[in-house]
Protein backbone atom coordinates (compact mmCIF):
# COMPACT_ATOMS: atom_id res chain seq x y z
CA UNK A 1 0.00 0.00 0.00
CA UNK A 2 1.35 3.40 -0.72
CA UNK A 3 1.21 5.62 2.19
CA UNK A 4 -0.25 8.92 1.65
CA UNK A 5 1.13 12.67 1.06
CA UNK A 6 0.03 15.44 3.68
CA UNK A 7 0.52 18.80 2.22
CA UNK A 8 -0.50 21.54 4.87
CA UNK A 9 -1.23 25.17 2.92
CA UNK A 10 -2.90 23.51 0.35
CA UNK A 11 -5.74 25.98 -0.73
CA UNK A 12 -3.34 28.18 -2.79
CA UNK A 13 0.32 29.54 -4.02
CA UNK A 14 2.85 26.67 -4.05
CA UNK A 15 1.03 24.32 -1.89
CA UNK A 16 -1.83 23.79 -4.07
CA UNK A 17 0.18 23.33 -7.26
CA UNK A 18 2.90 20.89 -5.41
CA UNK A 19 -0.53 18.86 -4.07
CA UNK A 20 -1.69 18.69 -7.60
CA UNK A 21 1.48 17.56 -9.16
CA UNK A 22 1.98 15.04 -6.64
CA UNK A 23 -1.56 13.30 -6.71
CA UNK A 24 -1.29 10.89 -9.74
CA UNK A 25 -1.84 7.83 -8.34
CA UNK A 26 -1.74 8.96 -4.98
CA UNK A 27 -3.87 9.74 -1.53
CA UNK A 28 -2.86 13.50 -0.68
CA UNK A 29 -4.08 15.21 2.44
CA UNK A 30 -5.00 18.66 2.40
CA UNK A 31 -4.71 20.76 5.21
CA UNK A 32 -5.72 24.60 4.44
CA UNK A 33 -8.10 27.21 6.53
CA UNK A 34 -10.02 27.59 3.13
CA UNK A 35 -12.65 24.91 2.20
CA UNK A 36 -13.71 26.55 -1.21
CA UNK A 37 -9.93 26.30 -2.29
CA UNK A 38 -9.85 22.85 -0.78
CA UNK A 39 -12.81 21.79 -2.87
CA UNK A 40 -11.49 22.96 -6.06
CA UNK A 41 -8.36 21.11 -5.29
CA UNK A 42 -10.28 18.20 -4.54
CA UNK A 43 -11.49 18.15 -8.20
CA UNK A 44 -8.27 18.91 -10.10
CA UNK A 45 -6.87 15.68 -8.13
CA UNK A 46 -9.54 13.68 -8.72
CA UNK A 47 -9.35 14.50 -12.48
CA UNK A 48 -5.87 13.86 -12.27
CA UNK A 49 -6.36 9.74 -10.93
CA UNK A 50 -5.49 10.94 -7.77
CA UNK A 51 -7.82 10.75 -4.19
CA UNK A 52 -7.75 13.76 -1.87
CA UNK A 53 -8.93 13.93 1.74
CA UNK A 54 -9.69 17.16 2.42
CA UNK A 55 -8.86 18.70 6.27
CA UNK A 56 -10.08 22.44 6.48
CA UNK A 57 -8.07 23.68 9.53
CA UNK A 58 -5.67 25.80 10.94
CA UNK A 59 -2.45 24.50 11.90
CA UNK A 60 -2.30 26.51 14.60
CA UNK A 61 -4.82 24.55 16.42
CA UNK A 62 -2.97 21.76 18.83
CA UNK A 63 -5.88 19.83 19.13
CA UNK A 64 -6.80 19.54 15.76
CA UNK A 65 -3.35 18.50 14.22
CA UNK A 66 -3.33 16.26 17.06
CA UNK A 67 -7.16 14.43 15.78
CA UNK A 68 -5.77 14.53 11.78
CA UNK A 69 -1.93 12.54 12.86
CA UNK A 70 -3.97 10.65 14.53
CA UNK A 71 -6.32 9.94 12.17
CA UNK A 72 -3.76 9.28 10.05
CA UNK A 73 -1.95 6.81 11.85
CA UNK A 74 -5.52 4.54 12.43
CA UNK A 75 -6.16 4.91 9.00
CA UNK A 76 -3.17 4.44 7.07
CA UNK A 77 -0.48 3.61 9.88
CA UNK A 78 1.95 6.45 8.52
CA UNK A 79 2.54 8.73 5.68
CA UNK A 80 5.46 8.81 2.55
CA UNK A 81 5.77 12.35 2.87
CA UNK A 82 4.94 15.76 4.48
CA UNK A 83 4.99 18.78 2.27
CA UNK A 84 4.56 21.97 4.39
CA UNK A 85 3.85 25.34 2.96
CA UNK A 86 1.63 27.50 5.20
CA UNK A 87 2.63 30.65 6.45
CA UNK A 88 0.98 33.74 8.31
CA UNK A 89 2.92 37.00 6.30
CA UNK A 90 1.65 39.86 8.45
CA UNK A 91 1.76 43.36 7.15
CA UNK A 92 5.00 44.94 6.20
CA UNK A 93 6.20 47.67 8.38
CA UNK A 94 9.12 49.28 9.89
CA UNK A 95 10.32 47.15 13.28
CA UNK A 96 9.22 49.66 16.32
CA UNK A 97 5.97 49.74 14.59
CA UNK A 98 4.85 45.98 13.89
CA UNK A 99 1.43 45.10 15.61
CA UNK A 100 2.13 42.76 18.61
CA UNK A 101 -0.48 41.03 17.36
CA UNK A 102 0.66 40.39 13.67
CA UNK A 103 4.06 39.30 15.38
CA UNK A 104 2.09 36.91 17.87
CA UNK A 105 0.56 35.46 15.41
CA UNK A 106 3.45 35.01 12.85
CA UNK A 107 5.29 33.05 15.68
CA UNK A 108 1.88 31.14 16.16
CA UNK A 109 2.05 29.79 13.11
CA UNK A 110 5.60 29.99 11.56
CA UNK A 111 7.09 29.14 14.66
CA UNK A 112 5.37 27.48 17.54
CA UNK A 113 2.94 24.95 14.71
CA UNK A 114 5.78 23.82 12.59
CA UNK A 115 7.23 22.66 15.67
CA UNK A 116 4.50 20.87 17.10
CA UNK A 117 3.79 18.70 13.16
CA UNK A 118 7.43 18.23 13.94
CA UNK A 119 6.45 16.24 16.69
CA UNK A 120 3.48 15.08 15.37
CA UNK A 121 4.28 14.27 11.87
CA UNK A 122 7.85 13.04 12.21
CA UNK A 123 6.75 9.35 13.55
CA UNK A 124 4.38 9.23 10.88
CA UNK A 125 7.35 9.24 8.06
CA UNK A 126 9.15 6.57 10.00
CA UNK A 127 12.63 6.12 8.33
CA UNK A 128 11.64 6.18 4.94
CA UNK A 129 9.60 9.47 4.37
CA UNK A 130 10.23 12.57 3.66
CA UNK A 131 9.69 15.83 4.64
CA UNK A 132 10.11 18.94 2.30
CA UNK A 133 9.82 22.67 3.66
CA UNK A 134 10.79 25.72 1.56
CA UNK A 135 12.74 28.50 2.52
CA UNK A 136 12.32 32.19 1.46
CA UNK A 137 15.12 34.00 2.91
CA UNK A 138 13.96 37.63 4.26
CA UNK A 139 15.78 37.67 7.38
CA UNK A 140 16.89 40.83 7.87
CA UNK A 141 15.42 42.67 4.94
CA UNK A 142 13.63 46.10 5.92
CA UNK A 143 9.93 45.96 6.49
CA UNK A 144 10.17 42.08 6.72
CA UNK A 145 10.43 42.08 10.60
CA UNK A 146 7.86 39.42 11.86
CA UNK A 147 7.98 37.38 8.54
CA UNK A 148 11.52 37.35 7.87
CA UNK A 149 12.25 36.61 11.98
CA UNK A 150 9.70 33.98 12.01
CA UNK A 151 10.60 32.22 8.84
CA UNK A 152 14.22 31.99 9.40
CA UNK A 153 13.15 30.21 12.59
CA UNK A 154 11.27 27.96 10.86
CA UNK A 155 13.73 26.94 8.53
CA UNK A 156 16.57 26.85 11.20
CA UNK A 157 14.89 23.97 12.77
CA UNK A 158 14.27 22.26 9.65
CA UNK A 159 17.89 22.17 9.02
CA UNK A 160 18.29 21.02 12.40
CA UNK A 161 16.17 18.05 12.04
CA UNK A 162 17.51 17.73 8.74
CA UNK A 163 20.92 17.21 10.51
CA UNK A 164 19.98 15.19 13.11
CA UNK A 165 17.86 12.34 10.70
CA UNK A 166 20.88 12.46 7.94
CA UNK A 167 21.71 9.19 8.48
CA UNK A 168 18.30 7.36 9.72
CA UNK A 169 15.78 9.15 8.28
CA UNK A 170 12.97 10.44 7.44
CA UNK A 171 14.72 12.37 4.47
CA UNK A 172 13.97 16.06 5.46
CA UNK A 173 14.88 18.96 2.79
CA UNK A 174 14.62 22.59 2.25
CA UNK A 175 14.16 24.02 -0.98
CA UNK A 176 13.99 27.25 -2.35
CA UNK A 177 11.60 28.40 -4.66
CA UNK A 178 11.71 31.03 -7.92
CA UNK A 179 9.61 34.19 -7.29
CA UNK A 180 6.40 32.95 -8.01
CA UNK A 181 2.87 34.96 -8.65
CA UNK A 182 1.13 34.24 -5.61
CA UNK A 183 -1.19 36.52 -3.49
CA UNK A 184 1.22 36.87 -0.73
CA UNK A 185 4.13 38.25 -2.78
CA UNK A 186 1.63 40.26 -4.17
CA UNK A 187 0.91 41.87 -1.25
CA UNK A 188 5.06 42.06 -0.39
CA UNK A 189 5.48 43.75 -3.69
CA UNK A 190 2.03 45.17 -4.87
CA UNK A 191 4.08 47.36 -7.83
CA UNK A 192 6.15 44.05 -9.29
CA UNK A 193 5.78 43.08 -12.70
CA UNK A 194 4.15 39.87 -12.13
CA UNK A 195 4.27 38.61 -15.82
CA UNK A 196 8.30 37.93 -14.93
CA UNK A 197 7.32 35.81 -12.06
CA UNK A 198 7.17 32.07 -12.26
CA UNK A 199 3.63 30.25 -11.99
CA UNK A 200 3.15 27.93 -8.83
CA UNK A 201 2.45 25.33 -11.35
CA UNK A 202 5.58 26.01 -13.06
CA UNK A 203 7.62 25.84 -10.40
CA UNK A 204 5.69 22.99 -8.94
CA UNK A 205 7.11 21.15 -11.81
CA UNK A 206 10.33 22.20 -11.78
CA UNK A 207 11.12 21.32 -7.98
CA UNK A 208 8.76 18.24 -8.33
CA UNK A 209 12.35 15.97 -9.29
CA UNK A 210 13.81 17.55 -6.41
CA UNK A 211 11.02 15.69 -4.06
CA UNK A 212 10.51 13.16 -5.77
CA UNK A 213 14.31 12.10 -6.56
Amino acid sequence: MTLPILVTGASRGLGHALARALAPGRTIVAVARTTGALEELDDSIRAAGGEAVLAPMDIAVDAAMQQLCRSIHDRWGGLSMWVHTAVHAGPLGPAPYLAEKDFARSVEVNVTAFARLVRYVGPLLGTDGQAVMFDDPRGGEKFFGHYGATKAAQIALARSWAAETEKTGPRVTVLEPRPMATAVRARFFPGEDRDALASPADEAARLLPLIAG
